[in-house]
């Protein structure tokens, strides 16, 4: 157990740095007197969330590449270049055992500068697809930590390490009964449960989706835990009004949250997709059209092809979702099958395993 310093870079999203979160902490159990540096794009959600976990920030003007034809392109050069010094001013006065990168817009300089002075690094990719900057950094880093089989396409075989993600740790062991979640929501124990999540902020097409099958629902006994995010609450609060709907801006129990639920329908982010995989229960994924490399469609493909989840595209939910969601309510097997499958994917150690790749590096 040494004294080290570890600089962790990741952010732009929640999936990028509540990983990077988990690790720091997991490295912190492991070596207390240790230093740690997080290094950010200065006007993202990392700048607030990693001091509101114990940890210091710096910030780089950086921003991604806009794939459209944009203005903001013009910028970009300037950013890149003023990131690249920036970071090699973090990297020369910090002096770090150890750089990780957990994704995001600020991770790209920083491990470029790092693996250019040699320092030890490591990345870890969430995604069944990886982003374009990953995949650059992925000849030059030392480890890479992966949650899905079949990256070797990607990155060099050799230094691949299969983890999984890094989630909460509420979720590794349910201490509730699912009799008991469902009170803690006060629901009827004779009808199914359905859980939708969108993400913090939200997923209009999902709302919309919901909003326009409320009475379908009902006519089928089913319940609704409505996690419909902070951005859409106001247009759907209305909806708590009836028996068989709850509307919540977000869900701060989600132990409990996704204990409760029967049938769970759930974006395709890295770590919900991760989450749920621990969680096992039947869920219907609808991924967002709207992100990078459309690596939500491709990390639902990735769960659904193994028959242990059902992936609906936003385009077919109009022509599809009534069909497969009456599919799965009244087939007891077909749900028991897929939460069954799904649990088989679930790896449980992700943090633990990572930091012990880590520790690899610091005794090489």
């Amino acid at each position: 157990m040494g004294v080290y310093k570890f600089i962790l870079s990741g952010g732009g999203t929640g999936g990028h740095i509540y990983p990077a979160i988990a690790i720091a902490n997991e490295l912190k159990e492991r070596h207390p007197n240790s230093e740690f540096l997080f290094v950010g794009a200065s006007d993202r959600m990392e700048m607030d969330k990693v001091p509101q976990a114990g940890y210091k920030i710096e910030g780089l003007w950086i921003s991604g590449f806009q794939r459209k034809i944009s203005l903001k392109n013009l910028v970009f050069p300037f950013k890149l270049i003023s990131s690249l010094m920036r970071s090699r001013k973090i990297i020369k006065s910090f002096k770090p055992d150890v750089v990780i990168g957990t994704g995001g817009f600020a991770s790209g300089p920083l491990l470029k500068v790092a693996t250019s002075k040699k320092v030890p690094s490591l990345i870890q990719e969430q995604n069944s697809y990886p982003g374009i900057t990953n995949r650059l950094l992925g000849k030059k880093v030392d480890k890479i930590c992966v949650a899905y089989d079949g990256l070797e396409r990607f990155f060099p075989k050799e230094k691949i390490k299969l983890t999984g993600n890094p989630v909460r740790k509420d979720l590794i062991s349910f201490k509730n009964s699912q009799v008991e979640a469902k009170d803690t929501f006060k629901l009827k124990h004779g009808k199914h449960t359905l859980l939708i999540l969108g993400g913090s902020l939200g997923a209009r097409r999902i709302n919309q989706l919901i909003e326009n099958h409320i009475d379908f629902f009902e006519a089928n006994n089913v319940e609704l835990i409505w996690q419909c995010g902070k951005l859409y609450y106001d247009q759907y609060k209305r909806y708590s009004k009836l028996d068989h709907v709850q509307v919540h801006a977000f869900l701060n129990e989600m132990d409990l949250a996704y204990n409760a639920g029967d049938i769970i329908i759930s974006r395709a982010g890295a770590i919900s997709v991760s989450e749920l995989c621990i969680v096992g229960k039947p869920v219907i994924f609808i991924p967002s059209p709207n992100v990078a490399e459309d690596h939500q469609t491709k990390n639902a493909n990735a769960i659904a092809d193994k028959n242990a989840a059902i992936k609906i595209s936003e385009s077919d939910l109009d022509s599809h979702f009534k069909d497969e969601f009456l599919g799965l309510l009244l087939n007891d097997d077909k749900r028991t099958m897929l939460a069954d499958n799904i649990k088989k994917l679930a790896l449980t150690n992700a943090t633990q395993d990572i930091a012990d790749e880590v520790d690899k590096l610091l005794y090489r």
